[in-house]
């Protein structure tokens, strides 16, 4: 009956289950769009593994999977320098915690909502768990905007609101960092605030400054190693980085030190973008002009600002993807990259695509992007570098002892590297081929997944 109907509709019996599922968390969760795209992304890849493995579905890992172990929420008063009350709401979602303490970002910024927190608790599940390392997957955010508010305002939202999370974090328990809108300066009065209502000193917070106890190579992180397994994957298929014109969206952190990797491997960076629009250098910008923009961006200018001064072309209100390149790395926000996006890319001749962002490619351009024979890396798989390197601060501040920038960047390099041949083991198709999309939702579903069934029904 099963192949019957897979013949008639061109659907396989999986495809069926998978939209079951959907239709039913759909169901329980109204309005979380975000969060059932990442479900779905990972479901339609790991469903012959869960029907080939009895313990899986005795254990109802997925149902167990898709529903986060606790959501925190809570209401931050804060006061601002006029003296007016402020209300913010904020949400910690720990995910899950079968391979260590929950480790995640928190974010600022006036769009986070449960839905988006929920998307990304759940990716971070899988990508912690594809670094090897022993920590568990949570996120978390506030609706506060820290542009254009001051320094006594940012100290002020960041003392309010860890007076609410500190019952909940700890170096053993869940061990929040940075991420949109939380930088250092946000992480040092978070991390201040802890202190003072705990009194002790520990690692509960990663992305600190090296001052007191962060890690070095922590902000470079996620770029570098985003770099470092795209450099991997394209070797993998027999290409190299050198020369090639790559296409970077975000004038961020992720994007800045992604760009400075590639122009130290000799590719050539055209692009970099913000909500203004996107610069364009055809030939790819020399390192002079890259450190313009970082101190310029870090000062809170716009591109369009500093590409006039820079004498750069710029595209007002546009995405970069319409641009020649052989390379693109979407570095800014999830669903940036749509599928008329993927299809200029594919028309001028991109043969690789690294997702420096979470989930910054919807379905449709992942789809146009395979069907044109794309190499494809999805976030959870190259961004991890992040994550890698806060586990590594954990370590650091547990032992007391910092390390070295060069020694952090080698075991970077080396947790990427495991990653990627992770990716290739589970992601090998029948041909020869690579899914790296398969390869790294099976590998990060299967560590969690075993966890979650050796420690029984919790």
């Amino acid at each position: 009956m099963e192949q019957h109907i897979a013949g008639l509709t061109g659907k396989q019996p999986d495809d069926y289950e998978v939209e079951a599922f959907m239709e039913r968390l759909r169901e329980r969760t109204p309005g979380e769009a975000e969060f059932h795209q990442a479900v779905h992304e990972v479901l339609g890849c790991v469903m012959p593994v869960i029907k080939d493995v009895p313990q899986y579905r005795e254990a109802a890992v997925l149902e167990r999977l898709v529903e986060p172990d606790r959501v925190i929420a809570v209401r931050v008063c804060w006061t601002d320098d006029e003296g007016r009350v402020r209300v913010n709401r904020a949400w910690r979602v720990q995910f899950n915690n079968a391979l260590g303490p929950y480790k995640g970002g928190l974010r600022f910024h006036p769009s986070v909502d449960l839905g988006q927190l929920k998307f990304l608790g759940f990716e971070q599940t899988f990508k912690d768990a594809l670094t090897g390392l022993p920590i568990g997957g949570a996120k978390g955010g506030a609706d506060f905007d820290p542009k254009g508010k001051s320094d006594a305002e940012v100290m002020r939202f960041c003392q309010a609101l860890m007076t609410e999370l500190f019952h909940y974090i700890g170096p053993d328990v869940d061990v929040p960092a940075g991420d949109i809108g939380v930088g250092e300066r946000e992480i040092g009065y978070l991390f201040g605030q802890y202190k003072r209502l705990q009194d002790r000193f520990d690692g509960a917070l990663t992305g600190k400054s090296t001052l007191f106890g962060g890690s070095a190579g922590r902000v470079e992180a996620t770029g570098h190693g985003c770099v470092a397994f795209l450099r991997q994957m394209m070797e993998e298929h027999g290409k190299t980085l050198e020369g090639k014109r790559v296409a970077v969206s975000g004038a961020g952190n992720v994007s800045l030190h992604a760009a400075e990797k590639l122009i130290q491997m000799e590719a050539r960076v055209v692009t970099l973008s913000d909500t203004s629009g996107f610069v364009h250098v055809s030939n790819g910008m020399s390192q002079d002009e890259l450190n313009e923009i970082r101190d310029r961006k870090g000062a809170g200018e716009s591109l369009r600002d500093i590409a006039g001064d820079l004498d750069l072309e710029f595209e007002e209100d546009a995405r970069p993807w319409g641009v020649e390149c052989e390379v693109a790395l979407p570095c800014a926000t999830q669903n940036e990259l749509e599928q008329e996006d993927a299809a200029r890319l594919v028309k001028n001749g991109c043969v690789a695509v690294a997702e420096g962002a979470n989930m910054p490619t919807t379905p449709d351009a992942v789809d146009t992007l395979r069907e044109g024979d794309v190499l494809f890396a999805p976030g959870k798989a190259a961004n991890a570098g992040g994550v890698a390197v806060s586990a590594l601060e954990m370590s650091q501040n547990a032992l007391g002892l910092p390390w070295s920038r060069d020694r952090v960047e080698r075991r970077l390099q080396e947790i990427m590297s495991a990653i990627h041949d992770r990716c290739v083991e589970h992601g090998r198709r029948d041909d020869g081929t690579i899914d790296y999309v398969r390869g790294a939702n099976v590998a990060g579903f299967r560590r969690v997944a075993d966890a979650m069934v050796a420690q029984g029904i919790v």
